[in-house]
C-alpha cells in the first residue's frame, strides 16, 4: 500500500508566520514500542499541509499493523537539512494520531480523518485544546490488474539453420521514450519448428503503458552461443493485436534492411497470427473491501467434560484470577482482534457445543450469552464475558460434535447471500478434542462449501488432532459427504494451538493469511465482482 498524508488546522507555533509541518510515521509492536518507518518532507508555512511524499507499506491481513503518525514544526535553522537528518526533540511536537491499517483499508474512499493529540501524560493545561486532524490516504500500488491472454502462432518461417528448421521464440517489447525496446515478455523456443504455436502468454497492461501503446514482437532462431537471429518483426499494439484476432487475419512480418543509407523495411511471406485474445481483471482482496464487503467472525467454544473441571488449574477452561489467558480466551483473542475490523457492527455470533445447560439436555449448539432468542455478542470484550458467564452456568458434558453448529452457521450465511448481503462468514470453532460425529461433520462441510463461508478449528490441550487434519483438504483429498458429493472448494483451516510458541508470525496469524485466499476462490469461482470503479 502506498500512503499519503493532508492535514488541517494544525497548531500554529511561529510568532511571525504558520507552522512548517513534517510528518513521521511510526508502527507499533505488540509490546508497544515504536520503529519508525519514514518521514515526509517539510511544508514551509502552512498549518492545512497537503504532504507530497508518499509512504510505502506492505499490508498483512492477519496481522493488526498498529501505526502511529507524529506531526512535528520544523524550525527555520533546519530547513535546509535532510529531513532523515533531524533531530525530533529539537523540533515542535504539534501532535499524534494513532490508528490500525486495516481501519483505512475498510474505508470504501481508503481514507482515514484523525485527530492530532497531545503525547499521553503531556497536559500542560487542563483546557482542552485542538491539535488539528490529519488524514491518512492508501491506494494499492498495483495501478492495474487488467491482464491480457494471448496465444500466437506464426506461418510460413523462412530457415535460418543450415541442416535443419529454425527453433524460434518471441519477444515481445514496448516502446520507450525515445524509441527504446523495454522487453516485457518471452515465449518459449519450438525446436526445429517453421509453424510455430506458442504457449499462451500473458501480458499485464500496466506493464506495457495502455492498449494503445506500441509494442514490437520479434521472431527470433535460437542459436546456443546466445546470438539470435532475427527471423522477423512487427510492430502492433495491444488494440492491434485484439483486432488481429477478431479478423482471424495475420499479419506479415517485416526485416528492416540497408539500402545505401536508407533504411527500408523488407515485407516477408511470413506471418503473425493472435490464435486467442482475452482480456481478465483480477479483483484483489481490498477491492472487494473497497466495495463494500465485511468479513462477520463467529465463534463456537467446545464445553464438553475432557476439558476438565473449570474451578481447577488444570483445567482448559480455568480462569486464572491474575488475568493471565487460558487457552480457549488466547484463541478468541488472536482470531478476534484481527477480524474485528472488517466486521462493521461488531456484533458477533457465539456459541457453545458440548455441555448441559441448567436444568436441560445436552446442547450441541447453544447460545454463549444464555438467550435463547439470539445469539450475537457486542465485541471481543462481549464473547470474552459471555464465556466466563457460561463457564457458570452450564456443566461440562459430551460428546464432541461439529454439525449441529457448523449447520447453524451455514444457515446464518445462506439466509446472507439470499438476501444479497456483501458478507462473507468465518467461523472459529476451539475445541480439545477429536471429533465424535466425523461423518456428519463432512456432510455438512461439503453442504457449507458452496456458502460465503470459512471455518477455522483450533486445537487447544495434549490431544492427538491427527484425525481433525482429515477436515483440512491442505492436508489431503477434497471432503466427501456420505452421498458422494464432493466439497465445492477447501473452507476448513485446521492448527492446534500448541505450536504457537516459537518464531514471530503465531500459527493463528498464518492460519488467517490463508482467508483472503479462500475469500478470492468464492467470490471468482462464482463469477462475483467488487462494486469499485476499474
Amino acid at each position: 500500500m502506498q500512503l499519503s498524508f493532508s492535514a488541517s488546522d494544525l497548531l500554529d507555533r511561529d510568532y511571525f508566520s504558520k507552522s512548517d509541518p513534517m510528518v513521521v510515521i511510526y508502527k507499533k509492536g505488540r509490546d508497544g514500542a515504536l520503529s519508525e518507518l519514514g518521514r515526509t518532507e517539510v511544508v514551509l508555512n502552512s498549518v492545512n499541509p497537503a504532504w507530497i511524499t508518499k509512504h510505502n507499506i506492505t499490508y498483512h491481513f492477519e496481522v493488526v499493523q498498529t501505526l502511529v503518525f507524529r506531526v512535528y514544526d520544523v524550525d527555520t535553522q533546519f530547513h535546509n537539512v535532510d529531513v532523515k537528518m533531524l533531530k525530533l526533540d529539537e523540533q515542535q511536537f504539534l501532535g499524534e494520531a494513532t490508528c490500525v491499517l486495516s481501519q483505512i483499508m475498510t474505508r470504501s474512499d481508503r481514507t482515514l480523518s484523525l485527530d492530532l493529540e497531545q503525547r499521553e501524560g503531556s497536559s500542560r493545561s487542563n483546557r482542552p485544546r485542538k491539535h488539528g486532524k490529519i488524514i491518512v490516504h492508501a491506494e494499492e500500488c498495483i495501478s492495474s490488474k487488467t491482464t491480457t491472454e494471448m496465444i500466437l502462432r506464426c506461418s510460413d518461417l523462412e530457415y535460418k539453420d543450415l541442416f535443419s528448421r529454425s527453433d524460434p521464440f518471441l519477444v515481445i517489447s514496448k516502446v520507450g521514450e525515445g524509441g527504446t525496446k523495454i522487453p516485457v515478455c518471452r515465449t518459449e523456443v519450438l525446436k526445429n519448428e517453421l509453424k510455430p504455436i506458442w504457449k499462451p502468454v500473458f501480458l499485464n497492461i500496466q506493464k506495457v503503458g495502455s492498449k494503445e501503446n506500441p509494442l514490437v514482437i520479434e521472431c527470433f532462431n535460437f542459436n546456443s552461443n546466445g546470438k539470435h537471429d532475427l527471423i522477423g518483426k512487427v510492430q502492433k499494439s495491444l488494440a492491434d493485436l485484439e483486432k488481429l484476432h477478431s479478423s482471424r487475419q495475420g499479419e506479415n512480418l517485416f526485416l528492416p534492411t540497408s539500402v545505401g543509407h536508407e533504411n527500408h523495411n523488407k515485407v516477408l511471406k511470413s506471418q503473425l497470427f493472435v490464435d486467442k485474445f482475452s482480456v481478465s481483471v483480477q479483483h484483489t482482496f481490498l477491492d472487494y473491501l473497497a466495495g463494500g464487503y465485511e468479513l462477520n467472525f463467529m465463534v463456537a467454544i467446545d464445553f464438553t467434560a475432557s476439558n476438565g473441571n473449570p474451578r481447577l488449574p488444570d483445567s482448559l477452561h480455568y480462569i486464572d484470577p491474575s488475568g493471565r489467558l487460558n487457552a480457549y480466551q488466547k484463541a478468541i483473542v488472536e482470531v478476534g482482534e484481527v477480524l474485528q475490523f472488517y466486521d462493521y457492527d461488531k456484533r458477533f455470533p457465539a456459541w457453545g457445543f458440548g455441555a448441559r445447560p441448567i436444568d436441560g439436555p445436552v446442547s450441541h449448539c447453544f447460545n454463549l450469552n444464555g438467550s435463547s432468542h439470539y445469539c450475537e455478542v457486542e465485541g471481543i470484550q462481549g464473547i470474552m464475558m459471555a464465556y466466563t458467564s457460561a463457564l457458570l452456568n452450564v456443566s461440562l458434558a459430551g460428546p464432541t460434535l461439529f454439525g449441529p453448529v457448523i449447520s447453524h452457521a451455514a444457515l446464518i450465511a445462506s439466509q446472507s447471500l439470499a438476501n444479497g448481503g456483501q458478507k462473507y462468514f468465518v467461523l472459529l470453532i476451539i475445541t480439545d478434542g477429536v471429533v465424535t460425529d466425523l461423518q456428519e461433520t463432512k456432510d455438512a462441510l461439503v453442504k457449507a462449501s458452496d456458502l460465503p463461508l470459512s471455518i477455522l478449528i483450533i486445537g487447544v490441550g495434549g490431544a492427538d488432532f491427527k484425525e481433525m487434519e482429515i477436515l483440512d483438504a491442505d492436508k489431503g483429498d477434497r471432503l466427501e459427504s456420505s452421498t458422494g458429493r464432493v466439497a465445492s472448494r477447501d473452507i476448513v483451516q485446521f492448527v492446534p494451538l500448541r505450536d504457537v510458541q516459537s518464531g514471530e508470525i503465531s500459527v493463528v496469524q498464518a492460519l488467517l493469511a490463508e482467508l483472503p485466499s479462500q475469500f478470492l476462490t468464492y467470490m471468482r469461482t462464482r463469477d462475483i465482482k467488487p462494486n469499485v470503479d476499474d
